[in-house]
C-alpha cells in the first residue's frame, strides 16, 4: 500500500522544538530570549510578520487571548504537573495565589501578585502550545517598545494610566500611527485588553519584556500520575451517584456547553428574559437576527441563536440563572465535576435514564420517547476538549478504567486547507504528528447526519486529518505539503485519540511511523471537526479573527449528530438485551 506522507513538513520546525526540549532540561530558568531566533526562522502561520520592526498584530492577539491578563507585569513562567511539583520546588504558598484565567486557552494558572505566573500542564502538548505563545508574546511586546519611545507619546501613556474610557478617533489615529498599525488593528487590541489597555501600553513603553521559564516536572510518569490524579477527583466527587467502571459508557470529547444546551431545553424556556437581555445590553445585531428568525425570513436555527446568548447570558454573571440552570442539570442526571487540583479540564457525566424527552432539542427529540430512554443503564461521559497529547492520556485512563466502553466521540475544532469557516469535516485517515503514524478507520459519521442540522456551510466527509502538535507548529511549508497529499484538515487531538483507541483493543503499545489499520474496534468511533481558520488564505489564520456566531451553525450540528447517534445505539443495545432476556436470538 502507498504510503503519501512526507517524512517531515518543515526542519525549521523540528528544529525550534529541539531548541526548547534540550533548554528546559536545565534545572535552572531559561531565558525565552534564547527561543526568539529560532522561533521566526520557523516563520510560523500564525506569526507571519515575526522578523518585520512593525508588530504582527494577529500574532500578539492571538497570544493575548491565551495568556491571563496579568501576563503585563510577568516575568517568570513556572510550569509543572502537579501542586507537588511547585512544592517541592519551594513554592510552598501556591494554594494562596489567585487563580488567574486567559480567554482563549483553558489552563489552570495562579499569579503570586507580582512577577510570577504558574502553569498546569496536562501533556508535552501544552508545552508545544505556551512556549510558542510566550515566546509570540515576547516578540511583539518588545515591538511595542522600541515604537513607544517617542516622548510625547510615553507622556500620553503616563497620564492616562489607569484609562477605562476607549481612545477618541484622532487619539487612536496618533497612537496607531506611532505604533505603524492600521487604526482598526489597534481597536482589536483595545478590545482585547479591555480595561487594561492603556496600562498594558504604559507598561510596554516602559520596559523590554523578558521572561524567564522554568519546567518544574515534565515526565511521562508525572503526566500519567497527573491524570491518575483526575480520574480520583471524578470518582470521589460523583460521591458514589454513578459507578463509570460498571456502567455502559459513551466518551465524548466537545465543550461544556452544547450537549448541555441540547439536553436540558433551558434556553427555550428562558427565551423571553434572553430576548430581553439582548434588548437591554444593546445588542442590536442580534436583535435583529432574532425577529428574522421569528419571521421565518432566515434559515437560522431559534434554539442555536438562544444558546449563543445564553453563553453570553451566563458570563455576565446572572446568578439566578445559573442556579436555576444547575437545578435543571441535577434533576435530569447531569454531573458537572470540576479540576481541585492539577491541570484543568471539566467533565460532565450524565445518565441517560434520567433524561427528560420533552425537553430535548427537537433535532435531538425525534424518534425517541421517554420510555426508549428510561430503559437505559448508560451514561455519557463528555470533557471539555484537551490539547494534544492530552487527549491520549486522558482516554488511555477512561479505557483503563471504564469496563464497558460504548463509543468514542470527538467534536472539535480544526484549519482547513479546502473549506471555509464554518464547515464541518469527517475524516477517515489521520495522520499523527506525534507517533509518526497513519491511522485509517471507519468513522461512524457521514456527510447525510450531519448536512441536514446546517444552515450554511458544507459537511465534507472521506477527508484525510493531520495531528498536528502545535497551532504555532506550521507554516506554508508544512500546510503545503500535506496539502499536496490531499491532507485538508489539521487539528490536534484525533491522532493521540486514535493512538489510546489502538491500545483500548491490541495487546501492546501504539506503533510508531506505520499505517495502522483499526477496522473491526470493539466499539464505535466518531470523529466531526469544525472549521474554525483557513490558514492558506492571506489573513485568515486564528489570530485574525474568531468564530464568534459563525461556530454556532456546525457546533450544533455535530453535537446533534453526536447525540442521536448515541441514542440510537443505545436504544439498538436495550432493544438486543430485552431480547436475549426474553429467551429470543439477538435481533440484527
Amino acid at each position: 500500500m502507498d504510503r503519501t506522507v512526507p517524512k517531515t513538513g518543515s526542519e525549521e520546525i523540528e528544529l525550534y522544538m529541539r531548541t526548547y526540549y534540550s533548554l528546559l532540561r536545565s534545572t535552572h530558568t531559561v531565558q525565552v530570549e534564547t527561543l526568539e531566533e529560532s522561533h521566526m526562522a520557523m516563520e510560523s502561520s500564525l506569526h507571519v510578520h515575526a522578523r518585520r520592526a512593525e508588530p504582527d498584530t494577529s500574532a500578539l492577539v492571538y497570544s493575548s487571548l491565551r495568556l491571563p491578563p496579568c501576563m503585563a507585569e510577568v516575568d517568570m513562567v513556572l510550569v509543572g504537573q502537579l501542586e507537588r511539583s511547585f512544592y517541592e520546588a519551594g513554592y510552598t504558598d501556591l494554594s494562596q495565589w489567585p487563580r488567574v484565567v486567559a480567554p482563549g486557552r483553558r489552563r489552570r494558572m495562579h499569579h503570586n501578585g507580582s512577577n510570577t505566573l504558574a502553569v498546569f500542564i496536562a501533556s508535552r502538548s501544552d508545552i508545544d502550545d505556551l512556549v510558542p505563545i510566550l515566546t509570540a508574546y515576547q516578540i511583539e511586546w518588545n515591538k511595542f517598545y522600541r515604537l513607544l519611545q517617542g516622548g510625547d507619546t510615553k507622556a500620553f501613556l503616563r497620564d492616562n494610566q489607569g484609562r477605562q474610557t476607549p481612545l477618541t478617533d484622532d487619539e487612536a489615529a496618533i497612537l496607531a500611527g506611532e505604533l505603524r498599525l492600521a487604526v482598526d488593528d489597534l481597536r482589536r487590541l483595545e478590545i482585547i485588553w479591555g480595561v487594561a489597555f492603556f496600562d498594558t501600553l504604559y507598561r510596554m513603553s516602559q520596559r523590554r519584556k523578558q521572561i524567564s521559564l522554568q519546567l518544574l516536572s515534565g515526565s511521562l510518569a508525572d503526566y500519567r500520575r497527573a491524570t491518575a490524579y483526575w480520574w480520583a477527583e471524578l470518582q470521589d466527587q460523583l460521591n458514589n451517584e454513578v459507578d463509570l467502571e460498571q456502567r455502559p459508557v459513551y466518551f465524548v470529547s466537545s465543550n461544556t456547553h452544547s450537549l448541555v444546551n441540547l439536553l436540558t431545553g433551558f434556553a427555550r424556556r428562558e427565551e423571553e428574559n434572553l430576548l430581553e437581555y439582548i434588548k437591554t445590553c444593546g445588542y442590536e445585531q442580534l436583535l435583529t437576527e432574532y425577529h428574522e428568525i421569528k419571521n421565518e425570513s432566515a434559515s437560522k436555527n431559534l434554539d442555536n441563536f438562544l444558546y449563543y446568548v445564553l453563553k453570553k447570558y451566563l458570563v455576565d454573571g446572572n446568578k439566578r440563572t445559573h442556579d436555576m440552570l444547575a437545578a435543571d442539570e441535577k434533576s435530569i442526571g447531569i454531573h458537572r465535576i470540576s479540576s481541585r487540583s492539577g491541570f484543568d479540564i471539566e467533565s460532565q457525566v450524565i445518565e441517560v435514564n434520567k433524561l427528560r424527552a420533552d425537553w430535548l432539542d427537537s433535532r435531538v427529540a425525534d424518534g425517541f420517547t421517554q420510555a426508549q430512554l428510561s430503559q437505559s443503564d448508560a451514561v455519557i461521559l463528555n470533557i471539555d476538549y484537551p490539547l494534544g497529547m492530552a487527549a491520549y492520556e486522558i482516554l488511555s485512563r477512561i479505557t483503563e478504567r471504564v469496563g464497558h466502553l460504548m463509543g468514542v466521540y470527538i467534536m472539535g475544532k480544526a484549519a482547513t486547507l479546502n473549506g471555509r469557516v464554518g464547515d464541518v469535516m469527517i475524516p477517515n485517515v489521520v495522520h499523527d504528528e506525534h507517533s509518526q503514524n497513519t491511522y485509517l478507520f471507519d468513522n461512524s459519521f457521514s456527510a447525510y447526519d450531519i448536512a441536514s442540522y446546517m444552515a450554511f456551510g458544507m459537511v465534507l466527509d472521506n477527508q484525510k486529518a493531520i495531528s498536528a502538535p502545535g497551532t504555532f507548529l506550521q507554516n506554508p511549508r508544512y500546510m503545503s505539503v500535506f496539502y499536496h497529499e490531499g491532507y485538508t484538515d489539521i487539528e490536534m487531538e484525533a491522532g493521540p485519540y486514535l493512538s489510546a483507541i489502538y491500545e483500548a483493543f491490541r495487546p501492546k503499545r501504539h506503533p510508531y511511523n506505520e499505517i495502522v489499520n483499526l477496522y473491526g474496534v470493539s466499539f464505535d468511533i466518531g470523529f466531526l471537526h469544525y472549521a474554525s481558520d483557513t490558514p492558506m488564505s492571506k489573513g485568515h489564520n486564528l489570530g485574525a479573527g474568531s468564530l464568534s456566531y459563525t461556530g454556532v451553525d456546525p457546533t450544533y450540528a455535530t453535537a446533534v449528530a453526536i447525540l442521536r447517534r448515541i441514542f440510537n445505539r443505545d436504544v439498538q443495545r436495550i432493544y438486543q438485551r430485552t431480547h436475549v432476556m426474553n429467551g429470543l436470538p439477538p435481533s440484527h
